[in-house]
C-alpha cells in the first residue's frame, strides 16, 4: 500500500464523534477520526514500513501520525529522526503514544529520553518521561542502572508540582510505574509516591485532574500484579 491508498483507507474510517473527542483531547485538523483499533486490519497488510511511515508522520493528519506509529520500523530510525518527529508532535497522544512509544523500541532511547527530559519544552519532557515508563514497563530490570532510577525519583519528588501540566502527568506516571514495574526500586518509589501526594493536572475546558501515584501503586499490589512487564510495548 502507498501513501495514497492509506490515507483513502483511514478517511473511510473516520467517524465524527472520535473526531471532536480527539479534538476535545488537543488534537485539530487535518484529521479524520479513526478509532485507533480500526487500524490495525491496515496495520497487518502493512506491517512494518518505514518509509511510508514517514510520509504519514509528515502529512500533519493525526490519524495518519498516529498510525505512522504502528507501522514503523525502530530499527532504521535515528536519533535525528526521533528529534524530527518530536518536534512536529503538538499534543500529548502524539508525543506520548506515538514518538515515545516508538522510541522504547530502541538501543538509544535512553539516550534520547534524557535529552527530552533535560529540556524546558513540556511535551519533550512529557515524551522523555514516558519512554521511561514504555522502558520500565517492558525491559528486564538489569537493563537499568538503580542509582539513575533513583536519581530520578528524587528529581521527580522535588519538581513535580512545578512542572507543566502534561509533564506532570508523565512524571506521576513514571513515580507509578517503577513503583510496579521496577522492583529493586519499588519501596523507593511508595515513598516518593506518598512525599509529592495528590498532583493536579489543569484541562482547557474541563475539571482538573487530581492523579495519586501511591493509591495507583496499591491497587496493583492488591491486584498481584508487582512486578508487571507488558510483552509489548505497540500494540
Amino acid at each position: 500500500m502507498n501513501f495514497e491508498m492509506v490515507m483513502k483507507e483511514l478517511e473511510a474510517l473516520g467517524i465524527e464523534r472520535i473526531k471532536k473527542t480527539y479534538i476535545n483531547n488537543g488534537a485539530h485538523d487535518p484529521l479524520f477520526g479513526v478509532a485507533t483499533g480500526k487500524m490495525k486490519p491496515i496495520a497487518k497488510k502493512i506491517k512494518k514500513n518505514q518509509a511510508l511511515a514517514e510520509q504519514l508522520y509528515a502529512s500533519g493528519n493525526y490519524d495518519a501520525m498516529y498510525f505512522a506509529g504502528i507501522i514503523a520500523d525502530p530499527t532504521e530510525m535515528t536519533a535525528e529522526g526521533f528529534e524530527r518527529w518530536i518536534d512536529k508532535a503538538y499534543f500529548y497522544m502524539l508525543s506520548d503514544y506515538v514518538v515515545a512509544v516508538t522510541l522504547s523500541e530502541t538501543d538509544f532511547a535512553q539516550v534520547v529520553a534524557d535529552k527530552w527530559v533535560a529540556s524546558d519544552e513540556e511535551l519533550k519532557m512529557s515524551a522523555g518521561w514516558s519512554c521511561y515508563c514504555w522502558l520500565l514497563g517492558n525491559r528486564p530490570d538489569d537493563e537499568f542502572s538503580t542509582s539513575k532510577i533513583a536519581d530520578m525519583l528524587n528529581q521527580v519528588e522535588n519538581t513535580i508540582h512545578d512542572s507543566p501540566d502534561r509533564t506532570k502527568s508523565a512524571m506521576n506516571n513514571f513515580i507509578y510505574t517503577v513503583g510496579v514495574s521496577y522492583l529493586p526500586l519499588h519501596e523507593k518509589a511508595l515513598e516518593t509516591a506518598k512525599a509529592v501526594g495528590p498532583v493536579e493536572v489543569k484541562k482547557d475546558k474541563k475539571k482538573s485532574s487530581i492523579l495519586l501515584a501511591s493509591e495507583n501503586i496499591q491497587k496493583d499490589i492488591d491486584r498481584g500484579r508487582l512486578g508487571f512487564k507488558r510483552k509489548h510495548v505497540r500494540c
